[in-house]
């Protein structure tokens, strides 16, 4: 809803109003209330900026798909855990996290190259090739972000009783049972959170998009930076600015609706008695 009404006020209402003022102020009209959205329909008519917006969303979804289902089971595993191996595996995690992106971009690139080479074995001639598509930058966004999300959900889990696993078991449910129907109720507020941390990690990417997608599929932020280079103009300049104003409407709305959830889970924990 607030996303309907943003839009017939700025692209509906705000027009005509300040259209209006412009006669009215004359010659000052246009530099003073010039309030115009002529660049925002050249940059999602004319240049086509909604293909950026749905490769986003596409990488972003995914994302967030893939590092909360891993991340909660994941977390949840080793919060209970109390072995010597969940230790060692949250410190690989961490040592993993580390890495500069660059690194694993430069690790995975040739993979993501050759993968047409590579899976013809077992594809024959049908075999894709994964550099320039969404599905590669997914992969390595997920293994960039996945042990943030496992450090971060393993804190929350941890800050829930124990006791409620094992009241749950006595009333006869398995652990998959518990964890589903008494602990992931509770842990919402914490996945909420972790979920939007992954969301604009797959949102804001530069260096891994840029470098892993072709034109064709590439998504928002390298798509703004592709309207500055040495022959940039003041239209050029006007309507990237559009543009990037538009990137930042769906961030807003995020924060606005899930705002107590995210306030509740970064809050968590941090009061205990």
């Amino acid at each position: 809803m607030y996303g309907i009404l943003f839009v017939l006020i700025f692209f509906g209402v705000l027009p005509s109003v300040f259209g209006a003022l412009n006669s009215i102020a004359g010659p000052l009209g246009t530099p003073i209330l010039g309030l115009t959205t002529e660049h925002y329909v050249a940059v999602w008519a004319e240049n086509q900026f909604y293909r950026n917006f749905m490769n986003s969303m596409i990488v972003t979804a995914g994302v967030v798909t893939i590092s909360l289902t891993v991340g909660t089971l994941a977390g949840y595993g080793l919060a209970r855990s109390g072995s010597n191996l969940a230790f060692w595996l949250l410190i690989l995690a961490l040592v993993f996290r580390a890495l500069p992106h660059s690194v694993l971009v430069a690790g995975y690139l040739p993979w993501f190259i050759n993968s047409a080479e590579i899976l013809r074995p077992i594809f024959g001639d049908l075999s894709p090739t994964l550099y320039g598509q969404p599905w590669a930058v997914i992969a390595v966004l997920v293994s960039i972000n996945q042990p943030f999300t496992i450090w971060m959900l393993r804190s929350f889990f941890q800050n829930i009783p124990s006791e409620l696993d094992e009241a749950a078991r006595v009333d006869g449910c398995s652990h998959f049972q518990a964890f589903r129907r008494v602990i992931m109720p509770v842990m919402w507020p914490g996945v909420i959170t972790t979920g939007l941390f992954s969301f604009l990690l797959g949102y804001n990417d530069f260096l891994v998009t840029a470098l892993l997608l072709d034109a064709q599929n590439q998504t928002m932020v390298p798509a703004i930076a592709g309207y500055f280079n040495r022959e940039t103009t003041t239209t050029d300049q006007v309507e990237a600015v559009a543009a990037a104003v538009s990137i930042t409407a769906p961030l807003f709305l995020l924060v606005m609706v899930f705002q107590r959830q995210i306030v509740s889970g970064l809050t968590a924990g941090a009061v205990k008695g």
